[in-house]
């Protein structure tokens, strides 16, 4: 069985015993956590597809632990202005554990 949920602006294909890195989440290592913006649940027979969300539907998940993701590098120039930029960024991640798909 599997579900498409929704989470920081993006859109995950999860599955029971998953691991997955999203947007950080407030919480700790071992918390509980659910998501309820479920699009699609799939696996057995004919998927169910939502519009937009399917209602009922919910995905529990365990925070595994927070984490940062890898150094990105903003570079803006203007030729022949003598204008350079330079930047970095490490976006906060939060892993996170798929411990159950109810279909609802």
């Amino acid at each position: 069985m599997f579900a498409v949920i929704k989470t920081g602006g993006k859109q995950y294909t999860v599955r029971k015993d998953d691991v997955i890195e999203i947007e950080k989440l407030e919480g700790g290592a071992g918390d509980k956590v659910s998501f309820d913006e479920v699009l699609l649940v799939g696996g057995e027979g004919t998927p169910k597809v939502g519009t937009p969300l399917l209602a009922g539907a919910t995905v529990a998940g365990e925070l595994v632990d927070q984490t940062r993701g890898p150094k990105i590098i903003v570079f803006k120039k203007k030729r022949r202005q003598n204008y350079r930029r330079k930047k970095g960024h490490r976006q906060d991640l939060t892993r996170v554990k798929i411990t159950n798909i109810a279909a609802g």
